[in-house]
């Protein structure tokens, strides 16, 4: 007889202080600093730059948490960090928080996936040159897969060419949404390419390659408004590779690695952002019961009127079981199952924008027009959740591997 695995999805004891810590300075130390960052875009003439004050309280915040120990704490699978899926995503769930959270302790996407590319698949020199500045926080990267004219939920629909010459690639073709390219750290792009022909199966017709941001032929088009924000200086960029020679060494595996390697990056990254997003929702809830106990209309507080009761007890209830879904999926990733854990992220990922989104919804229903203004942090936050439904695979494209996962369970046919 099978014995049952014991699911512990709680907050462990090694794991408490550690998460007192980040919690902490989320709250105390990075929060407050959100704002006076983001006033800074632009003051430096270009905006696609860092002002001297934004440098001042990135680069304080960051050195005060390698101090303090809390530096890289997605790296569950590295010999000198020892946290399991399940406790980062506690802590990933704090740094959702703010809008300085994840960087501040060197756990931004896309770098983390990008980090955990080269970790897994770069060649010695690749890490030397490339993922040490990345774990020292020194450089960013940017990930380039979508194509403006390919439906890229698909990833087999990738264009870009990937042509060998010699000792070099030569690369041409269009990348969107390339999030971090406008960020002028950003110092290296992973492109998936495609080098195979229409007779090389599907799977095995696209590989993964690295370009220097400052490689020749590489022109940055124009940065991709999300409903009307640059996102500045991150971005999230429109590129052209026009005759881009790279070494051949820059190949990552070999010719037709790329979905393998696209798959053993997007799994974490698809479950660190449904962490995050849990930690915007409590953000979010936070600030709708302030404004719901402070506000009064109609002679009442504003939590007395209308739905509003229901409206708070629905967003709790809706926020711990996307907690413990996001647990459950954490936990299958710790078993060491990529496959087993691959229908968990999907049911995660379609599951924690959609109510992180209607919870920062509600909380901006509740602040009326100052909901939608500046004055807040809730239209920056609903905007990047309602991104988030599109980022690493559209909800429909997760919604279809849940159910071909369930169908399978029912009959031999090829679903």
């Amino acid at each position: 007889m099978t014995q049952a695995r014991t699911m512990d999805l709680g907050v462990s004891a090694h794991l408490e202080p550690i998460l007192a810590a980040v919690r902490d300075m989320v709250r105390n130390e990075i929060m407050p600093l959100d704002e006076q960052f983001l006033a800074e875009v632009g003051t430096a003439g270009d905006r696609w730059a860092y002002s001297p004050r934004q440098t001042e309280i990135l680069e304080t915040l960051k050195a005060k948490a390698r101090e303090r120990g809390l530096w890289n704490l997605w790296r569950t699978s590295a010999p000198d960090n020892n946290l399991t899926t399940v406790e980062y995503a506690y802590l990933a769930e704090e740094m959702g928080k703010a809008h300085l959270g994840a960087e501040t302790f060197n756990c931004s996407a896309p770098d983390t996936g990008n980090m955990e590319v080269l970790d897994r698949y770069g060649a010695p020199e690749h890490k030397q040159r490339w993922l040490e500045p990345l774990l020292e926080g020194k450089i960013r990267s940017a990930y380039l897969m979508t194509e403006p004219d390919v439906a890229s939920s698909d990833a087999t629909n990738i264009e870009m060419s990937c042509v060998r010459d010699g000792c070099d690639y030569v690369l041409n073709g269009e990348k969107w949404w390339a999030s971090g390219a406008g960020d002028p750290r950003c110092a290296i792009y992973i492109v998936m390419v495609r080098t195979g022909d229409a007779d090389t199966p599907k799977h095995l017709r696209h590989s993964m390659i690295l370009v220097p941001a400052d490689t020749a032929g590489v022109e940055k088009l124009r940065p991709m408004q999300v409903y009307g924000q640059d996102d500045a200086p991150h971005g999230h960029f429109h590129l052209r590779f026009t005759d881009v020679r790279v070494p051949a060494a820059n190949l990552l595996v070999g010719e037709g690695k790329g979905f393998e390697i696209a798959q053993g990056r997007l799994g974490p990254g698809r479950i660190h952002h449904c962490m995050r997003a849990i930690g915007q929702a409590e953000m979010a809830l936070e600030l709708m019961c302030k404004r719901a106990l402070d506000r009064e209309a109609f002679g009442k507080k504003l939590a007395q009127l209308g739905a509003n009761f229901d409206i708070i007890a629905e967003s709790r209830m809706e926020i711990e079981m996307a907690r413990l879904l996001c647990l459950k999926a954490a936990w299958m990733m710790d078993q060491g199952d990529a496959r087993a854990a691959a229908p968990w992220i999907s049911q995660i990922k379609v599951v924690a924008p959609k109510m992180a989104l209607k919870i920062t919804d509600e909380a901006v229903q509740m602040f009326g027009g100052q909901g939608i203004s500046q004055d807040t942090p809730l239209a920056r936050m609903w905007t990047h959740l309602r991104t988030l439904r599109l980022a690493d695979g559209p909800d429909a494209v997760h919604r279809r591997q849940v159910a071909r996962a369930e169908l399978k369970r029912h009959t031999q046919e090829k679903i």
